[in-house]
């Protein structure tokens, strides 16, 4: 426990180039007088560590010391090439950096696990895009990549349903969410999400801006995530549910939390086992379409709209079977 935290402590000055002890005790959830041990324990292994004084000061590595990664675990060495996510990184343009970077890590590892990668590669592979999906990039990804990274500003060019529109963009991060590429940026005071395969045109234009860095992309993402779920769904439906039919309506419905809500809200099962439940749905032919495949598990009660689509239904299959 006390070396893999010698090794973070040393890690984190090479990194970052000096720090506060109450710094590095936040960061490895320690106290400051273990920092003070831990840091003792470096100078007496020949670490040199020096300490400036007064209120600005801190601890850091003297004459430009560098350590090889001679504390990596063999856990810990191959979750890091599992973290490389080749196919993403290639669509953005970046299989080389990624290529090169896993061979500088893999002459920085001792002997002992340097058949790390090849491990890994045998055991886990990760193939991003759905069944029955176009796997080809977006055109402009690679462009987007680059600016994201060096914070710079694009005039983007749009398609937004039969028209195409422009906006300068700040971008702050990319997302792929189910093989889709979104690109994330403040436009004026607002943020923005745009998916990349409808981008038209990218130009990087010569200036770069100040990113926030508050601007926290995961949960962001997160938050639009679920409130553009909800958004989508505007209506309501209400149906009874067999216990196979409340089992299958799981891999139905568009997203896991009006399922958990669903099964939380419903009513208790009758003398059948079956229950009534209200269905947050995003409109009555969509929820015709989803509810279908329920087959004779499910009975529609309300609206009278998809009740009738239903009965339709079944009069054509009776028909079709009779």
């Amino acid at each position: 426990m006390r070396a893999s935290r010698l090794i973070s402590l040393l890690l984190l000055l090479q990194s970052r180039g000096s720090m506060t002890a109450s710094e590095l005790a936040r960061e490895l959830e320690v106290s400051e007088r273990t920092v003070y041990r831990d840091v003792l324990a470096l100078s007496a292994a020949g670490v040199p560590v020096y300490a400036d004084r007064g209120r600005a000061g801190g601890y850091r590595l003297l004459g430009g010391y560098r350590t090889r990664l001679t504390g990596l675990t063999r856990d810990e060495a191959e979750a890091l090439f599992l973290a490389g996510l080749p196919g993403p990184a290639g669509e953005m343009g970046l299989a080389d950096a990624v290529a090169s970077a896993e061979l500088k890590v893999l002459a920085a590892l001792p002997p002992a696990l340097r058949d790390a990668p090849a491990r890994a590669g045998q055991r886990f592979h990760l193939d991003v895009p759905g069944w029955f999906r176009e796997t080809a990039p977006p055109l402009w990804l690679p462009d987007l990549a680059r600016a994201v990274w060096g914070d710079r500003v694009v005039e983007l060019r749009y398609r937004r349903g039969d028209r195409e529109v422009t906006r300068r963009v700040q971008p702050y991060g990319l997302v792929l969410k189910s093989a889709v590429w979104y690109l994330v940026g403040r436009v004026g005071e607002n943020v923005r999400t745009y998916r990349v395969d409808r981008v038209t045109g990218v130009e990087v234009v010569d200036e770069h801006f100040d990113r926030d860095e508050g601007f926290d992309l995961a949960g962001h993402w997160r938050e639009q995530a679920g409130s553009f779920l909800r958004t989508m769904l505007r209506a309501e439906v209400v149906v009874r549910l067999s216990p196979a039919g409340l089992r299958q309506l799981r891999h139905l419905v568009d997203a896991p939390f009006v399922y958990d809500e669903l099964v939380a809200a419903a009513g208790p099962p009758d003398g059948q086992g079956w229950v009534v439940a209200r269905l947050p749905v995003e409109s009555v032919p969509v929820a015709y379409r989803q509810l279908l495949g329920l087959g004779p598990e499910v009975e529609v009660l309300d609206p009278p709209e998809l009740r009738r689509l239903f009965a339709e239904s079944a009069d054509r299959l009776s028909a079709l079977y009779r």
